[in-house]
């Protein structure tokens, strides 16, 4: 399978396993196979800072650059792809930046921009084995899952989410630090700041809002192997004046944050509930091959929905799935409906597994590459 608005190339230098690596994907569906440790996941993290964010590992950006056993830090690393939107070509890069390896620079044709732009030319999806309890786990996991969900259509989400989150360290900050002193916080700084949070925060929950229904819709008329997922939002509040609401619950909350250390009101403290309709059972109740069907029917219809614009008409970029040993927990007949529903939605997808017969049903269809000890040693076409 290829795609005009695809990856064709990739190149890696200095990340993670790899000292340099250039791949040319020709903007074809992929299946990695090889042993544990041989670099298959790191192949599939490396195409995933470029998007905003840390990866689909979240790992700092320090501990992305090779090191060796004797040395006491990671080498600075990069991260360069070729794309093709229709008849145009783009090239991206991201790796550290050289004054600080904790941060990152990113380059879209040659010029330095903020990570947000990626989103103008690759939107990514992925499913990795630490997702498995993602239903049973933290709240915030399952908030984050569902972010990426949302600026995935609407990049515009990732800024607002991130200075949401800038303003509300702020003002945790200045609650915490009149509480040490003694002084208390600054009255006019903390209205400006839960000024920005109340107008941040409705755009956020306006976003999800308008996410869950498209994504629900989705769900709705994508014919799949996997269970429907009924989709909610909780905590997200009901009101009228949304702005006035989160302004006003944010000022009644100041005393009980500043003992407890936390911010416990406001939009991050949503979550996304889930629902096995079949067995009209909470997601977290299913057994843990229920959970994994339950998230790749999400996944694949966030999938179609992206592939034919997702909210955003204008846009060439489609999706690319990056599906970390999902394989291996499918029976066959799941997994050959996995690989036949990506196939059709025309989604380019990356695969990893351990062993070639897991990937049987992609002959003809994907290009196979055996990697060991972060090389490529074996293509099958």
């Amino acid at each position: 399978m290829t795609s005009n608005h695809a990856l064709q190339h990739l190149s890696l230098t200095e990340f993670r396993s790899y000292e340099r690596l250039d791949f040319a994907l020709a903007g074809r569906s992929v299946y990695l196979y090889g042993p544990n440790g041989a670099g298959k996941t790191n192949l599939l993290e490396a195409i995933s800072v470029l998007n905003p964010g840390r990866g689909l590992r979240g790992a700092a950006f320090s501990d992305l650059g090779r090191r060796l056993p004797d040395e006491p830090r990671g080498r600075a690393w990069g991260v360069a792809a070729r794309f093709h939107e229709g008849e145009d070509e783009v090239h991206l890069g991201t790796g550290s930046d050289p004054r600080d390896l904790n941060k990152r620079l990113v380059r879209i044709d040659g010029e330095t921009v903020t990570a947000s732009r990626l989103l103008d030319h690759v939107r990514l999806i992925w499913l990795t084995p630490a997702q498995d309890r993602l239903f049973i786990e933290a709240r915030s996991e399952r908030l984050r899952f569902f972010d990426r969900l949302v600026y995935a259509a609407v990049p515009a989400h990732a800024q607002t989410v991130s200075a949401y989150e800038k303003a509300l360290r702020e003002r945790l900050r200045l609650l915490t630090d009149g509480v040490s002193s003694g002084r208390g916080a600054d009255e006019a700084w903390l209205n400006v700041l839960e000024q920005k949070l109340a107008e941040t925060g409705a755009r956020m929950i306006g976003a999800r809002r308008d996410a869950l229904t498209a994504l629900q819709g989705e769900i709705e008329t994508h014919h799949s192997a996997f269970p429907k997922a009924d989709l909610s939002l909780t905590g997200d509040g009901i009101e009228d004046d949304l702005p006035a609401h989160i302004a006003q619950g944010l000022r009644k909350a100041r005393e009980r944050d500043a003992a407890a250390g936390r911010s416990l009101f406001g939009p991050h403290r949503m979550d996304l509930a889930v629902q096995h309709r079949e067995k009209n059972r909470p997601a977290a109740d299913c057994s843990t091959g229920e959970q994994k069907a339950l998230l790749l029917n999400i996944i694949l219809a966030q999938g179609a929905r992206l592939a034919r614009g997702g909210g955003r008409a204008e846009s060439l970029s489609r999706p690319i799935l990056l599906l970390d040993e999902v394989a291996a927990h499918l029976d066959p007949v799941r997994r050959y409906a996995l690989f036949d529903e990506t196939h059709a939605l025309g989604l380019q997808t990356v695969f990893t597994g351990t062993d070639l017969g897991l990937f049987d049903g992609l002959k003809s269809r994907a290009l196979g590459v055996r990697v060991d000890g972060a090389q490529f040693v074996e293509f099958i076409d």
